[in-house]
């Protein structure tokens, strides 16, 4: 009897992880967003993310998979999240940088890796986008061959792709509007909560990502 209910206590308590990490989150967004908690300066320095006030949900919008089936974030198991958006049916140099600077990061995670994700999210069809980069920022050649598709099978494997409407994509990224070097955080309940551009440092994204994980059960 008393095996049989250390069993269920297990069960329930492994149940209720992924419920209470968005929880965490959430909580702490309310307090973010009452102005209680000022994330950036608990983070520290101006030259790493940029907070984005009010944070944005992600599952306002209609998020869709390659099938343009419709998705929603919340259904993902719950991680942090690395978003690269891309738009103009094309990759160019600052889209494949950022692809391959949050693979670096990814990887970089160690223990934590399985605590992130990736997700490449578009207004247009990875099968109608060209990459028009000659070369590679690892210093590969590009591929002159194949899809843009394949490439992202071949070189990001674990990249998860999404589709958003132009209208949804302008509202859920306008600082990409402006530099296209930016890329997103968003947290496990699906708040886009902070941004980054190429003028930061993949060491502080790793700071910035170690002390989210730490602190905020996700």
């Amino acid at each position: 009897m008393a095996q049989n209910t250390r069993s269920r206590m297990v069960l329930l308590l492994i149940g209720g992880i992924p419920v209470i990490m968005i929880l965490a989150s959430t909580w702490l967004w309310y307090f973010v967003v009452r102005g209680d908690l000022d994330l950036l300066g608990i983070l520290g320095t101006a030259n790493r993310g940029t907070l984005v006030q009010p944070p944005r949900q992600i599952d306002d919008l209609d998020l869709r998979e390659v099938s343009g089936q419709s998705i929603r974030f919340a259904d993902l198991a719950p991680r942090w999240a690395m978003v690269i958006p891309a738009t103009g049916g094309r990759c160019d140099e600052l889209c494949e940088r950022n692809l391959y600077v949050t693979r670096q990061i990814h990887e970089a995670m160690g223990k934590d890796y399985n605590r992130l994700r990736r997700l490449y999210v578009s207004e247009d069809s990875v099968e109608s986008t060209q990459l028009t980069v000659q070369m590679l920022s690892d210093g590969r050649p590009a591929p002159t061959v194949g899809t843009f598709a394949e490439y992202l099978a071949n070189e990001h494997s674990s990249l998860q792709v999404m589709m958003l409407p132009a209208a949804g994509y302008g509202a859920l990224f306008p600082e990409h509007g402006v530099d296209g070097s930016t890329w997103y955080l968003v947290d496990p309940a699906g708040w886009v909560m902070m941004s980054y551009n190429g003028e930061v440092s993949y060491k502080d994204v790793i700071t910035d990502l170690k002390f989210l994980l730490k602190n905020s059960g996700g």
